[in-house]
């Protein structure tokens, strides 16, 4: 079966994990079918939690320095046979993990990539980006511009 969609219109499987990994557990619950309409599920990573070191940069663009650990989360499931889905995301939440990798694996499933993409993906990535302009928004009367003045030559 071919598809008339070549795969750079095709949202890339790095946009849709960005997307779920932002995703509230609720949120994915709402908006992922129920286990009895899938086939079943294998643990080929059970969820686990971990820590990552985050590093920042001096002034955004400098020597890189250890900020802080942050708790994570990690999943792989697979879709009977059918593809791999993996999540990663911050938190301590396992079943939020789980729905991430569940959905993950349905996105590449073809049956359901189209539908999960407009049903799910789609509305998710709209409201991530209207929460973050609303963020900058509310932040920007704060934004200090600092500049530096050179001294001419006495």
């Amino acid at each position: 079966m071919t598809s008339d969609t070549t795969t750079s219109e095709k949202p890339a499987r790095s946009a849709w994990l960005a997307v779920l990994a932002r995703a509230s557990r609720a949120e994915l619950e709402d908006r992922l079918p129920a286990a009895s309409e899938l086939p079943p599920l294998q643990a080929v990573r059970p969820t686990e939690v971990g820590m990552v070191m985050l590093r920042g940069r001096v002034g955004g663009t400098g020597n890189p320095f250890n900020l802080g650990e942050a708790s994570v989360v990690r999943c792989a499931l697979r879709l009977g046979d059918g593809p791999l889905g993996v999540s990663y995301a911050l938190g301590r939440d396992k079943r939020r993990a789980e729905l991430a990798a569940l959905a993950d694996a349905l996105l590449q499933d073809p049956r359901h990539h189209d539908r999960l993409q407009r049903s799910l993906i789609e509305p998710l990535a709209r409201s991530q980006a209207q929460a973050r302009a609303r963020k900058q928004q509310a932040v920007a009367p704060s934004k200090v511009e600092f500049f530096t003045f050179v001294r001419g030559e006495a």
